[in-house]
């Protein structure tokens, strides 16, 4: 890929306790430029683990090895925690899974967002509040004054969400890593956050690593996909193509979805093989 953003090769990671060692990551690959990489599996598949080892957010009962971890000119598995200080939020950043639990109950919107630039950037308060306002209008708040005043319990899951993205983009990163932001949205306000995510990331020119269950909704948001089962990554394919996917535990995932032209009374319960561990992963339909 030209002008990619970031590169992992090999990448590991191993807790271990008085049970043992649990290989939670295992021999992981890819690759994110400026677009949107959607990472897929079921709960425990290692997603968001592999995105958190990127910014070495990893318990420290964890071990991460990799043969390479590059963003840009950076090295992340040489930087120190000083230098990993510098590159969350600013070069890269994080959107997680719901905002009633990452938002400062205690500081109203508007300080939160503005707090998020200066951070990063030396200006006076002025000068960030009028950023801060300017970046929650551009996620398609209305009455910005109003809502900058309000605390985050005084504001819906579609709005605070809105809040999250504009509080990870204000800094201008590369990279956003989205774990499943818009899980707790029913499905209007999903569509309508992602739309407005999607105009800012086209804006900016941004990269997105996307963590998600939902593989409808990843076909039409996303590039590319990387499958993950067990820890590793077992199928890469076109966003657009997922449903010709080649690996049989891609094919179980889709065949286990809810389909409104073919109801069922039982969905599928995807099956799994022992040779998946071990097997070959799929690129395009072609195994490796």
């Amino acid at each position: 890929m030209t002008n990619s953003l970031l590169q992992v090769k090999n990448l590991n990671i191993v807790f271990r306790s008085a049970h043992g060692e649990q290989h939670a990551v295992r021999d992981v690959s890819f690759q994110v430029g400026r677009e949107k990489v959607a990472i897929v599996g079921e709960s425990g598949s290692g997603k968001s683990q592999t995105c958190r080892a990127l910014l070495k957010l990893t318990p420290k009962i964890g071990h991460v090895s990799a043969d390479q971890m590059q963003f840009g000119d950076i090295d992340l598995l040489s930087c120190s925690e000083k230098q990993m200080r510098a590159i969350r939020g600013n070069r890269i950043s994080m959107i997680l899974q719901d905002p009633r639990f990452s938002l400062n109950p205690l500081m109203r919107i508007g300080d939160q967002v503005a707090e998020a630039w200066r951070l990063h950037r030396r200006v006076s308060k002025g000068e960030a509040r009028l950023r801060a306002l300017a970046m929650l209008e551009s996620v398609h708040i209305r009455d910005v004054e109003s809502v900058a005043q309000r605390y985050p319990h005084e504001i819906s899951g579609g709005m605070g969400q809105r809040v999250m993205i504009a509080m990870m983009l204000i800094p201008e990163p590369d990279l956003i890593i989205a774990d499943e932001p818009t899980s707790a949205l029913d499905v209007t306000v999903r569509q309508q956050v992602l739309s407005i995510l999607n105009e800012q990331l086209a804006r900016r020119q941004t990269g997105l690593l996307f963590i998600s269950h939902d593989l409808n909704l990843v076909s039409r948001f996303c590039d590319r996909v990387l499958v993950m089962y067990a820890g590793r990554i077992v199928e890469e394919i076109r966003a657009d193509r997922l449903e010709q996917a080649q690996h049989p535990y891609t094919q179980a995932l889709l065949a286990s979805q809810p389909r409104l032209h073919q109801p069922v009374e039982m969905l599928r319960v995807p099956l799994r093989e022992a040779s998946w561990l071990n097997g070959p992963c799929y690129r395009d339909g072609v195994a490796l």
